[in-house]
């Protein structure tokens, strides 16, 4: 199985990722949204950050999982390359992302992401398998 795939939206960008658990959807979610930024091979892991976010629901937790990461990148710059998921549940989201500073020059032009957002958002269980589907203001 693929971790995530493009989708074609006009006007924004949007991603479908896929997981065998929600760990790995989650963490599929967030490698198919920095690819939109740049190409992940041009990333090295130099430093870690950790994040913590919550949410009354699964679909908040995802947009707001992803939100921090983007507020990462808008206020420090910051682009992360490797994911680890410490905790996991319906509410809450624990995790060290370890990536480095942006640097245009190296890491290209890709698009540059304002938020996740809740428009056709879905987080569903399919044949053993999750996938979901976020749209990004861009």
């Amino acid at each position: 199985m693929k971790p995530f795939e493009l989708i074609d939206i006009s006007g924004d960008a949007g991603i479908r990722a896929f997981g065998n658990d929600l760990k790995e959807l989650f963490l599929n979610a967030a490698a198919g949204m920095y690819s939109l930024i740049t190409n992940s091979e041009s990333v090295t892991p130099r430093k870690s950050i950790e994040i913590e976010t919550s949410s009354d629901s699964l679909e908040g937790l995802l947009v707001s999982w992803l939100n921090e990461l983007i507020f990462h990148f808008d206020a420090y710059g910051f682009i992360g390359k490797e994911i680890h998921i410490h905790e996991l549940r319906d509410t809450l989201l624990r995790a060290t992302v370890t990536g480095e500073d942006f640097v245009p020059e190296r890491h290209g032009g890709g698009l540059l992401i304002k938020a996740a957002t809740y428009h056709r958002l879905k987080i569903e269980r399919k044949e053993g398998h999750w996938e979901a589907d976020v749209i990004f203001d861009i």
